[in-house]
């Protein structure tokens, strides 16, 4: 075997040009692939975490008729024996009582229905942190006029700002991210953007009186930090539940769909607000991981702890069926596209193989003429084959990634009538990488089956050879 190895090898550099053909089909093969799905995978990890670990969790504890008919009658005493034995599992990372349902706001002569969530704001920090979503940075008209009078940022970095006019952002690394700043702008541009964008925004105290408003909603009513919002919807078996609430601050939402409708208020605000005093509707449950598996063991954990027989936990699946169909939808539309292109690949490689044994057929023949068997032959071109896709499957793998790195930290924001289109269908405007996991390695061992499938080809061919017919090739 060592002999074959050796002459396996020498045949590979014997022609380079070759080899590097047919390895570059290999790379190519692993490389796009790899890319396509990390894309894809990506893309629906920022949808969950937008939606599920912004607003929902992994799990919550519900009232079992909740979901179907989400009123207070379905609400349920606020257990603190049973949330210290959930926060106790081992696959639970975060539990926090929430407060929601739907009311009128108004403000001026705007009106609007709106989800109130009630929550507690120091625990809320482990789950949503809305504390982080705050406000802190708006390119208004007044904003850009200033920068524009400085006349310390270049005429382009300008225009870019000028298409962001409207748009706010939570995290300087994300208004970096948006205005498409270099690390050298990053470092020299950014603290004087930062200086005329920046705006001043509060959260709630543990028993505040007053509103977080999300952006869009805040844009809708009108309002601004220290106004005041009427909120008017029913209570607790039937009750009228009416307040005037101060503005504390404003919160960039992930999910544009959230952004128009969302208002959040501490827990005993809310439960005064909808006469629903030691009551909730839901506990959410933040997990480590989405697998199935952490999902059910924890769900099982949870559901012999409760006492109350008429709460169940339901998972981010059973809250978000539309979500979670969308997302399978999307997932089958692109396990179909990356089909096509394993068919693509797999007949690139072949076509490669195909020219290799017809240039080496009278190679082959010789080989043979001169006292090698055909099953020793057969081992040495399996070896090159073997290398030629360890080759490709290596360079694959290292060429994406960097790729996969640069834009899982860096995600491709997109603009125009796409990115308008994405926030239509309620959806962050960003194309992210998924970080390194199965979906990595499951598309280099595909490819090196095709690689193998190729390979009976020329063994088909070296078992049918003809010597005399070979030598005259």
């Amino acid at each position: 075997m060592k002999e074959e190895f050796k002459i396996a090898w020498r045949n590979l550099w014997r022609n380079r040009r070759r080899t590097l053909i047919t390895s570059a089909s290999v790379f190519f093969a692993v490389f796009f692939a790899v890319i396509m799905r990390s894309i894809q995978l990506g893309s629906y990890d920022h949808m969950i975490n937008n939606v599920i670990e912004s607003f929902t969790g992994y799990l919550q504890v519900q009232h079992e008729k909740y979901q179907d008919s989400p009123s207070f009658d379905h609400s349920f005493e606020y257990n603190d024996s049973v949330v210290s034995g959930i926060e106790e599992i081992k696959q639970v990372v975060s539990v926090t009582p929430h407060i929601e349902s739907f009311t009128l706001a108004s403000s001026g002569m705007q009106t609007k229905g709106v989800v109130v969530m009630g929550i507690d704001p120091e625990k809320e920090r482990q789950f949503s942190d809305p504390e982080q979503k705050l406000v802190k940075y708006r390119i208004t008209e007044e904003a850009v006029a200033n920068l524009r009078k400085g006349k310390k940022i270049p005429e382009d970095l300008l225009a870019q700002i000028e298409k962001s006019q409207g748009r706010s952002y939570s995290s300087s690394e994300r208004l970096a991210m948006e205005l498409e700043l270099s690390p050298d702008g990053k470092e020299t541009y950014l603290p004087v953007i930062q200086e005329s964008t920046r705006e001043e925004n509060g959260y709630l105290s543990q028993d505040d009186d007053g509103i977080l408003v999300s952006d869009k909603l805040s844009s809708f009513l009108k309002v601004e930090l220290g106004d005041s919002v009427i909120l008017m919807g029913q209570g607790y078996r039937g009750v009228s539940a009416t307040g005037i609430f101060p503005v504390r601050g404003i919160i960039k939402i992930p999910s544009p769909d959230m952004d128009n409708k969302l208002v959040i208020m501490s827990l005993p605000a809310a439960q005064r607000l909808f006469d629903a005093e030691g009551r909730i509707t839901s506990l959410v449950i933040n997990l480590p991981d989405k697998s199935d598996r952490t999902i059910e063991t924890a769900r099982t954990s949870i559901n012999k702890l409760l006492t109350d027989e008429n709460t169940t936990t339901k998972t981010w699946y059973e809250l978000n069926p539309i979500l979670h169909q969308q997302i399978e939808g999307d997932n089958q539309s692109g396990m179909a596209m990356l089909m096509i292109l394993y068919f693509i690949i797999f007949f690139g490689i072949f076509g490669t193989v195909l020219m290799m044994v017809s240039e080496r057929k009278r190679e082959f023949g010789v080989m043979v003429a001169i006292g090698m068997q055909k099953k020793k032959l057969k081992r040495i071109i399996t070896i090159e084959m073997f290398l030629l896709g360890i080759l490709g499957l290596a360079a694959g793998l290292l060429a994406s990634t960097p790729v996969i790195l640069y834009f899982y930290y860096n995600p491709y924001v997109l603009t125009g009538d796409i990115a308008q289109m994405m926030v239509d269908w309620g959806w962050d405007p960003l194309m992210p990488t998924a970080w390194f996991g199965s979906y990595f390695y499951w598309q280099a061992v595909i490819v090196a089956l095709m690689v193998l499938l190729a390979t009976i080809y020329p063994l088909r061919k070296i078992g049918k050879l003809e010597v005399v017919e070979a030598l005259k090739a």
